[in-house]
């Protein structure tokens, strides 16, 4: 497969608000690359899309497999679409008539469910061998240990790089527990590193045709994108607002990655679920705070996290200690408009949906308002809600006027007129709140001449049962 390498340009903060924006061409319409991480909201409005062809075509999959109908590729069918919607060639009105139409159609949701049912195993096959593999050696750390401590400073590099080759790395690091989730294309489980004892949370995520590696400074092969990202946007002094990437491994067909695992915790749906639904101001104010300082920290180091949302957002029960994370739709934050968007289309900009591109700065913004929005009033701002925002005669009673100021700022339609990234924590509706100072000097983005972005090729090798 071939290679796309793209140049990025460094860039500050500000310029994202100085971008011309012109009639751009019409939005992608294949969801499937734009949302690859399942929502964790049901989606209402735009930004649907059909992303779920392969099990949503199979719905018939006692039906039309053996009755007549000439399926497969000639049938016209669209892979990814919901349905498998038939297309130009064939698709429903044929010899057959109607009913052969249907017939076909039948066919080609039946063998696209095969086609990822037989995907789907040779994805469980790896991932069971991945845990399998975990119980058996976590006892062989010492050894290995001690002969890296014997050799001098650059073979121990040469070493550590190719140990995060193999799986065997994290095995004689940490001790893999318990599943705490999965995704579409990973699943987490929590762990513990042996030297310390310390709780992580251990990322499984599986390349698909689609994964992007990044070439980052001080790193000299390429890393899958999520993983640089995350090293670049902890890249500096620490920031307790992102979430810590403490070790990783980088394989042809997937990749791991070692995370911290704040206790106890849970993402902000849970969290306004066991509230009542919504939150009151004050604590509201306490986490968007850190939300923004967290979007902003990251825009500093040259990283567009593209996704941030109530499922990204953990919070402590105990301290409420806010932290961003996951890092798997973002992007290097760039001067020129982004034309598809893979994050959650509920939190999207309506920039997005009317012009088919957006930039990252502004669009930033409107996802932090669609969580501060939510936070307060349980739900998702409808269309009537944005529309009253904009005349200024959207209230809540008990709500400040500073409060209902700033959800007006962050959401505005036009991006030009949106609050800055860098000003939202100087609002007057923060004023309350003790502010630490915020490392400036950690900025990337002077670093970033020699990033680029390249579409990683390569053959996912069927893995025999263990």
């Amino acid at each position: 497969m071939g290679q796309r390498v793209t140049k990025v340009s460094p860039m500050t903060v500000g310029e994202v608000y100085d971008q011309h924006l012109s009639t751009p061409p019409k939005p992608s319409t294949n969801t499937e690359l734009q949302h690859p991480h399942p929502r964790d909201e049901t989606p209402v409005g735009a930004g649907g899309g059909g992303g779920g062809g392969g099990e949503e075509g199979g719905e018939g999959e006692e039906g039309g497999v053996e009755k007549g109908g000439v399926g497969g590729e000639e049938g016209g069918g669209v892979e990814g679409e919901e349905g498998g919607v038939g297309g130009e060639e064939g698709g429903g009105v044929g010899k057959g008539g109607e009913e052969g139409g249907e017939e076909e159609e039948k066919e080609r949701n039946e063998a696209e469910r095969v086609k990822e049912k037989r995907k789907r195993k040779k994805w469980w096959r790896r991932l069971r061998s991945f845990f399998r593999a975990a119980k058996k050696h976590p006892e062989s750390s010492s050894g290995q240990r001690e002969q890296e401590q014997q050799q001098d400073e650059g073979q121990k590099r040469k070493v550590a790089w190719a140990g995060r080759t193999s799986d065997d790395y994290i095995f004689s690091r940490y001790t893999v527990g318990d599943q705490l989730g999965k995704g579409g294309f990973g699943v987490v489980y929590e762990g513990r590193r042996l030297d310390d004892n310390l709780k992580v949370a251990l990322k499984y995520v599986m390349k698909t045709q689609h994964t992007e590696c990044i070439f980052i400074p001080d790193h000299p092969k390429p890393l899958p994108k999520e993983i640089a990202l995350t090293i670049l946007a902890n890249k500096g002094p620490r920031v307790p607002e992102i979430i810590r990437l403490l070790d990783w491994t980088d394989h042809p067909d997937h990749f791991v990655m070692v995370l911290e695992c704040p206790s106890p915790c849970e993402n902000l749906v849970e969290f306004i679920r066991h509230h009542g639904g919504s939150l009151d101001e004050e604590k509201t104010r306490q986490i968007m705070w850190q939300a923004a300082r967290a979007a902003n920290m990251c825009h500093l180091r040259g990283v567009f996290h593209r996704d941030i949302k109530l499922g990204n957002l953990l919070i402590n029960r105990e301290t409420s200690e806010v932290k961003l994370i996951d890092f798997g739709c973002g992007d290097i934050l760039r001067r020129t408009p982004y034309r598809s968007y893979s994050g959650t289309a509920l939190y999207s900009p309506p920039e997005y949906h009317s012009r088919g591109k957006y930039y990252g700065g502004p669009a930033t913004v409107w996802s932090l308002g669609t969580v501060m929005f939510t936070l307060l009033c349980g739900h998702f701002p409808s269309d009537y809600d944005l529309f009253l925002l904009q005349c200024k005669r959207w209230s809540i009673p008990g709500l400040s006027k500073e409060c209902c100021d700033l959800l007006r700022a962050l959401l505005h339609e036009k991006p030009s007129q949106r609050l800055g990234l860098g000003r939202i924590m100087s609002h007057n509706w923060f004023k309350t709140i003790s502010v630490p100072e915020i490392p400036v000097s950690a900025t990337l983005v002077s670093e970033l001449h020699s990033v680029s972005v390249q579409t990683q090729g390569f053959f996912v090798k069927s893995c025999t049962r263990c």
